[in-house]
C-alpha cells in the first residue's frame, strides 16, 4: 500500500522500523502515522521483510472473516508499538526503559515463542512460518526488540537529529545523526547554507 511503502525503512532493526511508523519532530507528538488498519499493518510486515505475500494473503483472508479480531489485533499492534517506544526512545538519549514496558515485552516474547518453531537454516532459528493467527506481524517485531536489546550495542541506539526516528548507528566511530542524508541529512545541510549565506549577507551589508 502506498501509505506504508513511502515510509523509509532506516531503523536498521525491524522492531526500530517498526517503531518509525508513526514520524514527527524530535520533540512533540507525532504527526504522522502508516499504520491505519489492519490491511496496513499487514502490508508494512510484507514491506519490512518479516511477512511474505503468501502470509500476508492468508492473513487477510482470516481478517475478512474475523473483522473483530482483526481490530483487537490492530489494536495490540498499537499498544506493542507504544510500548517499544517507551522503551526505545530512552535508550537513545542514554536513559534506561520504565521496568513495566520491559515486563510487558518479556510476556509478548513469551507469547511470540509459543507461536514460534525452531528450524535449523545455517544455524537454528526462529520461525513464524506456519502462525496463522491474526497477530502474526507483531511476533518477528517483538522477538527483534528482544534480541536487539539482549544482543545489540545499546550505545548505538540513537535518535534522529531531525525528526523522531530512532535507528541503529552501524557506523564504525558510531558518528550517523540523522535517520537519512537523503532526508533529514539533506534538510539540516541546507539550512546550514541558507543560514551561513545569512550570515555572509549581512556582513556584506555592515558599513
Amino acid at each position: 500500500m502506498e501509505t506504508v511503502t513511502r515510509m523509509r525503512l532506516v531503523g536498521g532493526d525491524l522492531a526500530l522500523d517498526f517503531v518509525n511508523t508513526r514520524a514527527g519532530p524530535p520533540v512533540g507528538l507525532p504527526d504522522d502515522d502508516v499504520l491505519t488498519g489492519y490491511p496496513e499493518l499487514v502490508a508494512w510486515a510484507v514491506y519490512a521483510g518479516s511477512l511474505t505475500t503468501a502470509e500476508a494473503a492468508t492473513l487477510r483472508r482470516l481478517a475478512r472473516d474475523d473483522p473483530g479480531g482483526a481490530r483487537a489485533a490492530f489494536a495490540r499492534a498499537l499498544d506493542t508499538r507504544d510500548r517499544l517506544d517507551e522503551i526505545f526512545r530512552p535508550l537513545a538519549t542514554g536513559r534506561s526503559p520504565s521496568t513495566p514496558a520491559l515486563a510487558r515485552l518479556r510476556d509478548d516474547e513469551a507469547d511470540a515463542l509459543g507461536h514460534a518453531q525452531l528450524v535449523r537454516e545455517s544455524a537454528f532459528a526462529w520461525t513464524w512460518r506456519d502462525d496463522q493467527t491474526l497477530a502474526r506481524p507483531l511476533r518477528p517485531v517483538t522477538h527483534a526488540a528482544v534480541e536487539l536489546l539482549t544482543t545489540g550495542a545499546l550505545d548505538r541506539i540513537k535518535g534522529c537529529g531531525g525528526c523522531r526516528f530512532v535507528f541503529y548507528d552501524e557506523t564504525k566511530n558510531r558518528s550517523r545523526r540523522w535517520c537519512s542524508m537523503d532526508d533529514c541529512g539533506t534538510t539540516e545541510k541546507i539550512r546550514r547554507y541558507v543560514a551561513a549565506r545569512r550570515s555572509r549577507t549581512a556582513d556584506d551589508r555592515r558599513p
